[in-house]
């Protein structure tokens, strides 16, 4: 019985550092690809689930740009984040990171172009998005 907590509590460490791992990972990328503030971001949130679920929608995009869009929608409605929610400015940063993350990864995938065809908002919201993605603005 011993050897069993000791199998838990090892398995337990493990997942915690896991866990510090991508917290550090998510504050860092938040320093290097946070250009935008947060406020901004937030402001633009219905925009960007909009703009998501039209990219995940257009049969155009490659397949893995698609299926990592589904996954991010996926991981945006479940209420179990890497950073609790209830944490004031840092639980809803994580989100904000995480979509700023994958969105300049579809924009190398699809191109910028596609951001700028697919996006619901106005020309403000779509330069801040790629500020945020870390990308210039497509010229026509």
């Amino acid at each position: 019985m011993d050897a069993v907590w000791k199998s838990l509590l090892g398995v337990g460490a493990g997942l915690l550092l896991v866990w510090a791992a991508l917290v550090v990972v998510l504050l860092l990328a938040g320093r290097r690809y946070g250009r935008p503030s947060l406020g901004e971001i937030l402001r633009l949130l219905p925009d960007l689930l909009r703009l998501l679920r039209r990219l995940a929608g257009d049969p155009g995009l490659p397949r893995g740009v698609r299926v990592r869009l589904w996954l991010l929608l996926g991981y945006l409605a479940l209420p179990i984040d890497l950073i609790p929610d209830f944490i004031p400015v840092i639980g809803y940063a994580d989100d904000a990171i995480i979509v700023a993350l994958a969105l300049r990864s579809v924009a190398r995938s699809a191109g910028p172009r596609a951001l700028a065809r697919h996006w619901p908002g106005t020309p403000a919201g779509l330069a801040t998005v790629m500020r945020a993605c870390g990308i210039g603005i497509p010229r026509p």
